[in-house]
C-alpha cells in the first residue's frame, strides 16, 4: 500500500487550512453580507460566531480526520461497532462530498468571472482609466458575464488547468508548494490594497461604517445568518478540513491548529473589509448592492483613483489567489476520496474528478446565465441552486452529523485525539461536552433558519397553484 503523505510541518498545514478557508467566502461573500447587513453589527457578531462556533467545528472536523488517516468518506467509520452501523455512518461522508461538488459546480465559474475582468481591464474592453457610471458595469456584467458563455467557457476551463497543474503533484511537492507561494502573494496584495484605500479622501467614514456597531441591528436572526457564514468561510460541511488533517501526524496540537486556523480566517476577511468600505464611502458609493459590489459597484471606484486600472487588476488578481487556495482545497476532498476507494493513481483521479465536475457542474453553472436560464431548481436558476442546496442543507446536515459522531459516537476516543500532541486535556473535556450537547442545537437552529423561506415559498406556490386550478375548473 502507498505510503500516506503527511504536511512537512504545522506551519505548513495551518497555512493550507487558512487557503482553504479564505477563498471568495472572505473576498466577495463577507464584505458583500456585511454592506446588506449594518455594517460593524455584521462585523462584531461575526468575530463572536467564530468563537462560538467556527473554532469548535474546525476541531471536530481535524479530529474526525486525522483519527481515521482516510478520506472524507471512510473517516466516518467507527470500526469497533457493527459492520451495519459504521456503514450508517457514511451518509455523513457521502453528504459532504454531495456539497462539495455542489460547491465547486459554480465555484470555479466565479473564478471564470474574476478572469474575465482581469482580461478585460488590461485589453481595455473594460476601460476604468477614466470615471464611468454604473450603467457601463452593468452593461460589461450583462454582456460579457450573462450573455457571453462561450467566453465564460474558456476562462473557467483555464482556471480548472491551473487547478488541474498543482493538484497532479502530491501533496508535499503540489498543494503545500503552492501555499507557501500564494499565500504571502495574497497577504501582501490584500495589504497593499488596503493601505491605498486607508488613505482615499473620506475613508475615514468607511470605516466608522465598517467598525462602529449599531447594536439595535444585532439580533437573533443576523447571528443565525451569521453562523452560515461562518460556516461558509471556513469550508465546514463538506469535508475539506477533515481531508486536510488527514494528512496530519499524530504529535501536532490539534487545538492549536484550529484556533490558528480561525484566527487568520477571521484577520483576512476583515482585512478584506478594509480593502473595499472605506473606497465606497470615499466615492458616495452604496455598501449594500449585494453579490454585484465586486463586479458592478467597485470597477466604478476604480475608476475615480488615480492608477485605478493598476488598483482594478491587483484586485482581481488578489481575488483569483483568493479562489485558487480555496479550490484546490476543494478539489482534494474528491481527488483523495477517489483515490483510496477506486484504486486509481493520483494523477488519473485528478484528470477524472476535474473533467466530470466540469461537464457535471461547471456548464450547467455557466449556461445558468443564458441558454439554460429557464431552468428552475428550487425557484432559483442552476448557479444559484448548487450555491443554496450546498450552503443551506448538506453543508449544515454535514456539520450536524459531524459534531454527534464527535459527541455520541467516538466519545473518548475523540479526547483522546485532541489530547494527543496537546497539554491541555482539561480544555479537551470542556470542547468535548460543548460539542456535544450545544453544537449540534445551534446547527439545527441554523439549518431551520435557513431553509424555512424555501418551505414558506413552496406552500405560497402550491396555494397559488390551487387556486389556479379551482378558478378554472
Amino acid at each position: 500500500m502507498e505510503k500516506r503523505h503527511t504536511w512537512s510541518s504545522s506551519l505548513t498545514y495551518v497555512l493550507t487550512a487558512a487557503g482553504a478557508t479564505i477563498g471568495f467566502g472572505a473576498t466577495w461573500r463577507f464584505p458583500y453580507l456585511v454592506g446588506e447587513n449594518g455594517g460593524g453589527a455584521y462585523v462584531l457578531t461575526f468575530i463572536i460566531a467564530m468563537l462560538v462556533i467556527g473554532i469548535p467545528m474546525i476541531l471536530v472536523e481535524n479530529v474526525i480526520g486525522r483519527r481515521a488517516h482516510k478520506n472524507s468518506l471512510d473517516a466516518f467509520c467507527p470500526t469497533y461497532q457493527k459492520k451495519s452501523f459504521s456503514k450508517a455512518w457514511k451518509i455523513v461522508g457521502y453528504m459532504g462530498l454531495i456539497g462539495c461538488f455542489g460547491i465547486i459546480a459554480y465555484y470555479m465559474v466565479l473564478g471564470g468571472w474574476v478572469i474575465t475582468y482581469i482580461v478585460s481591464i488590461i485589453n481595455g474592453s473594460l476601460d476604468i482609466s477614466s470615471p464611468i457610471t454604473k450603467e457601463i458595469t452593468e452593461s460589461f456584467y450583462d454582456a460579457n458575464i450573462e450573455h457571453n458563455p462561450l467566453m465564460i467557457t474558456l476562462y473557467t476551463f483555464i482556471f480548472v488547468f491551473l487547478n488541474w497543474l498543482v493538484l497532479i503533484k502530491d501533496i508535499s511537492n503540489g498543494i503545500e508548494k503552492a501555499m507557501k507561494f500564494l499565500m504571502p502573494l495574497l497577504i501582501l496584495c490584500l495589504l497593499g490594497i488596503v493601505i491605498r484605500n486607508l488613505t482615499l479622501p473620506g475613508a475615514s467614514e468607511g470605516i466608522a461604517y465598517y467598525l462602529i456597531p449599531d447594536f439595535s441591528k444585532i439580533t437573533p436572526t443576523l447571528f443565525i445568518a451569521v453562523l452560515g457564514q461562518v460556516f461558509f468561510a471556513l469550508s465546514l460541511g463538506f469535508g475539506v478540513m477533515i481531508t486536510l488533517s488527514s494528512y496530519l501526524n499524530k504529535g501536532e496540537n490539534l487545538i492549536k491548529t484550529a484556533v490558528s486556523t480561525g484566527i487568520i480566517n477571521t484577520i483576512i476577511a476583515v482585512l478584506a473589509g478594509f480593502m473595499i468600505f472605506p473606497s465606497l464611502f470615499s466615492f458616495h458609493m452604496s455598501p449594500d448592492s449585494g453579490p454585484s459590489l465586486v463586479f458592478k459597484t467597485l470597477p466604478i471606484v476604480f475608476s475615480n483613483m488615480h492608477f485605478g486600472s493598476f488598483i482594478a487588476v491587483a484586485f482581481f488578481i488578489l481575488l483569483i489567489v483568493a479562489a485558487f487556495t480555496t479550490s484546490i482545497t476543494l478539489y482534494e476532498v474528491l481527488i483523495t476520496t477517489a483515490k483510496e476507494k477506486l484504486g486509481l493513481s493520483r494523477k488519473t483521479s485528478v484528470t477524472l474528478v476535474l473533467s466530470a465536475l466540469f461537464i457535471a457542474g461547471n456548464i450547467p453553472s455557466i449556461m445558468a446565465y443564458g441558454p439554460w436560464s429557464e431552468i428552475r431548481i428550487l425557484d432559483k436558476n442552476i448557479f444559484d441552486a448548487f450555491d443554496y442546496i450546498s450552503g443551506n442543507i448538506f453543508f449544515v446536515l454535514t456539520a450536524l452529523g459531524s459534531a454527534i459522531f464527535v459527541g455520541w459516537i467516538l466519545k473518548e476516543d475523540a479526547i483522546l485525539e485532541i489530547s494527543n500532541g496537546s497539554n491541555n486535556p482539561g480544555i479537551a473535556k470542556v470542547w468535548f461536552h460543548y460539542v456535544k450537547f450545544v453544537i449540534p442545537i445551534i446547527i439545527l437552529v441554523i439549518f431551520i433558519s435557513g431553509t424555512k423561506d424555501l418551505f414558506i415559498k413552496e406552500e405560497v406556490q402550491i396555494q397559488n397553484n390551487t387556486e389556479k386550478i379551482i378558478k378554472n375548473m
